[in-house]
């Protein structure tokens, strides 16, 4: 009988063995991931755990010693500069590693071999293979090579990488590694222009040629451009309104044949894109000393990017002998990205131009070996792209690239998308040789505006608005990057691509970028606005939403005495300007005798909104309920007749529509005999509106911190290790825009007094590790709209008692 126990004992160790040692359960083998000395159970950090550190490497040329104060942020001492990035390097991968090189994975469409087979992952590593990523960090790669400092900066970032990297064992591996079961490789400089190449992606890749030519197709060339105009009505630009521009340095000629063959051709495709965040801006403004209470200028930038764990942004000082900078990091790249140093300060917003554009290729034969192009049959290159798929055979992509470039989408990318048997390649500005680097190493050194002019001509893709401001008192904001000289509507469709009549003809010269420098109103101010008005001479594409703009513009030009502590309190105000604007449309059209007693209940509660996005606002979400649902009540009739992808018109452009006509034609349902106006419309989706705030009233979530619902996820989408339902305020059209997983990632507040004064914060914390007090603990600073004041560190400050932790770096 002691042979049944024995051998029941036997199966369970058996099955023991085989799960804890297999990957059925968990991506890692559960035996290794419960380890005691080396599984996860080693990524929890004490609380009173020790960054202190002596440590030497071959690779440095002398000293560098980093004080870590009580947030964990280093203030970097270096002897020389190429020591800072190598120290720079080293610190980014010991507090970021996987997150590094996770995002630079997404960036050369690599996700498969580590998540294994999922058709969604492996389109989306297909479609970063033919936007042509890695190619275009190549091109960059090869401009880097050609500038000594740039070069030697991005050297030594790596090797100080790589020997946090060597410096692994099975124990101390990143937490995210050991769930997913795979190891680090070893950083590159292609990794590093990768970096900041899917920057370029998130910030310059968005584009709506396909939708826009299917609405071509669909609508009038009268009512496309009521629905999507040029240039919008309400506009307040970062150039004011009436400032000559002047003449052109280049003559544009629309071709000969684009009446036929691009404006009126009715052609369509269903293709869906991936696409970066429409809601990809940020605000930023300087104010001069003539408008502040210290008579010295303030700098303030809050970028909007999506709120993920870890940060987008590691804070950071870096002082050498020929500088001292602080500010926000990027893991992955060398430098101070947005921050100051002690002569000024400078940080960016996205400057929306399109800069993306699809050309139909005409091929000879499938085998896509040679295409027409200028009257001649021209050969074509070809990428074979090798995709590993964890755990599964490899998958082979054969890409196309034409004089254009990469064919984005022909039969064999599909999809699940049908491209009407027709080819598209993609003409991309990131794909240009350009060296964004070297303009943050010259912004960390600048010392007036003249060298902040030099540093951002260095700024090609993504185009950004460059704000500036100097303890000498200049405040300024260029437009800046690298922008195509475009004719009126050039990239809004798809273009023939069979010859170079319809290639850009140039780009804008750099000097005739708008620009504004040291203005009589006493502030230069961006958020994502046109730059421009109507007047400008070239055509600039993407999309510009205005109220952020509008409602900073008013609020500054009103303001005097200005301190810092004000500018924080603008960088988390929640006034929603486009609901002071479209509310009174709404009551003045309501027709309130065709409202039950509950409707009339939320109505009452609708028309007293104080136009704030406050967190406990009920009227804030009702607003956005009644506004979405009016959109698709005007817009749902004619664009439900086509099953093509179209885009939705921006809010905008009701707005505008509406508030100039009443009479708007699109406010008539063409599935019904009678003439709809605008009471029909607001009447009908605010009952429509009241349904759904009924359903979240009774689930206690109607509540705007509610309903919106802000969240910071792990970058590999984990729960366990992100922060869910923030409690915060703002949205898309106040200036602190807090969506749902989108937002000021970084706020920022400089005085430029004679002693800098610096506030900030981002939605994270300076460690990578879940395990790590480190990890989060910025997050409620930034959710109650508070400040850091950030402690630039001088020499003579090693016994200060904010420093916690110190790490000296020697080469023996």
């Amino acid at each position: 009988m002691r042979i049944i126990p024995f051998f029941i004992f036997g199966v369970i160790t058996a099955a023991l063995i085989i799960i804890l040692n297999s990957t059925l359960i968990t991506p890692a083998p559960l035996g290794k991931l419960l380890n005691p000395q080396s599984g996860i159970w080693q990524n929890a950090e004490p609380i009173d755990y020790n960054y202190s550190a002596n440590l030497t490497f071959p690779q440095l040329q002398g000293k560098v010693n980093v004080y870590f104060d009580e947030r964990l942020v280093p203030h970097v001492f270096a002897e020389n500069e190429n020591d800072a990035f190598f120290v720079q390097g080293y610190l980014h991968a010991k507090f970021r590693l996987w997150q590094m090189e996770f995002q630079t994975h997404a960036a050369a469409g690599r996700i498969s071999e580590l998540i294994g087979k999922n058709e969604k992952v492996l389109d989306f590593d297909r479609s970063m293979r033919r936007l042509g990523m890695v190619y275009a960090a190549e091109n960059s790669l090869k401009e880097v090579e050609k500038d000594s400092p740039t070069l030697a900066a991005c050297n030594n970032y790596t090797a100080g990488v790589n020997a946090y990297i060597e410096s692994l064992n099975e124990s101390t591996l990143p937490l995210e590694y050991k769930l997913m079961g795979y190891y680090p490789e070893k950083w590159t400089n292609l990794k590093t222009a990768l970096f900041l190449k899917y920057m370029s992606f998130d910030l310059a890749g968005g584009e709506n040629d396909f939708e826009y030519t299917n609405a071509k197709s669909v609508f009038s060339s009268a009512d496309f451009n009521k629905i999507y105009p040029e240039i919008m009505d309400s506009l307040d630009p970062i150039v004011p309104k009436g400032t000559p521009f002047s003449k052109p340095g280049i003559d544009l000629k629309i071709p000969s044949t684009a009446d036929s063959l691009y404006f009126d051709k009715k052609d369509s495709t269903t293709i869906e894109e991936q696409k970066p965040n429409p809601n990809n801006g940020s605000n930023n403004w300087a104010v001069s000393g003539s408008k502040t209470k210290s008579g010295y200028p303030i700098l303030c930038n809050d970028p909007h990017l999506g709120l993920n764990l870890p940060s987008l942004w590691y804070e950071m000082q870096i002082t050498t002998p020929t500088y001292n900078a602080y500010g926000a990091t990027f893991p992955g790249a060398p430098a101070i990205i947005i921050g100051f140093n002690d002569s000024c300060a400078f940080g960016f917003t996205n400057a929306m131009r399109d800069v993306r554009d699809y050309y139909e290729i005409k091929f000879k034969d499938d085998s896509r070996k040679e295409y027409w192009f200028n009257n001649e049959w021209e050969k074509t290159t070809f990428r074979i792209e090798k995709i590993k798929i964890k755990n599964q055979p490899d998958y082979f992509d054969t890409v196309a690239y034409t004089t254009i470039g990469p064919l984005m989408y022909d039969k064999s990318y599909s999809g699940g998308r049908n491209t009407n048997n027709k080819y598209y390649a993609v003409r991309w500005k990131a794909h240009d040789p350009s060296n964004e680097l070297k303009m943050f190493m010259l912004l960390d050194k600048a010392k007036n505006y003249n060298d902040y002019l030099e540093a951002i001509k260095y700024l090609h893709t993504p185009g950004q608005n460059c704000i500036f401001a100097s303890k000498s008192g200049d405040i300024a904001i260029w437009d800046q990057g690298e922008f195509p000289a475009k004719w009126k509507r050039q990239g809004d469709f798809v273009m023939p691509g069979t010859d170079s009549s319809y290639f850009w003809q140039g780009m804008i010269p750099q000097n005739e970028n708008p620009h504004l420098v040291n203005p009589e109103r006493g502030f230069v101010s961006s958020a994502n606005q046109l730059p421009v008005d109507s007047s400008y001479p070239y055509y600039l594409g993407g999309h510009y939403p205005p109220y952020r703009a509008m409602e900073i513009n008013r609020r500054l030009s009103a303001m005097n005495n200005i301190t810092p502590e004000d500018m924080m309190k603008l960088q988390t105000d929640v006034y929603n300007i486009f609901g002071e604007m479209a509310l009174p449309v709404l009551i003045k059209n309501m027709e309130v005798l065709k409202l039950s007693n509950e409707e009339l209940k939320y109505f009452d509660m609708l028309k007293t909104w104080n136009f704030k996005n406050d967190i406990d606002s009920k009227g804030a979400t009702l607003f956005v309920l009644t506004w979405d649902s009016l959109e698709n009540k005007v817009f749902d009739d004619e664009f439900l007749k086509t099953n093509l992808q179209l885009m939705m018109p921006y809010e905008s452009t009701l707005l505008n529509n509406i508030l100039k006509d009443s009479s708007f034609k699109f406010l008539d349902d063409i599935n019904t005999p009678q003439k709809e106006t605008l009471a029909d419309d607001v009447t009908a989706a605010f009952k429509q509106a009241v349904i759904v705030a009924k359903n979240l009233d009774s689930n206690n979530t109607l509540e705007w911190g509610k309903y919106k619902d802000t969240k910071i996820l792990h970058l590999a989408r984990l729960n366990a290790f992100s922060r869910l339902h923030l409690p915060i305020g703002g949205g898309t059209n106040t200036i602190n825009a807090a969506n749902n997983q989108h937002g000021p990632s970084w706020r920022m507040v400089v005085s430029l007094t004679p002693q800098t004064q610096a506030y900030g914060v981002y939605p994270g914390g300076q460690s990578g590790n879940p395990g790590s007090r480190f990890y989060d603990d910025f997050v409620d600073t930034w959710v109650q709209g508070k400040y850091y004041s950030l402690w630039i560190m001088k020499p003579a400050d090693v016994k200060d008692e904010r420093v916690k932790w110190r790490m000296s770096f020697g080469n023996g």
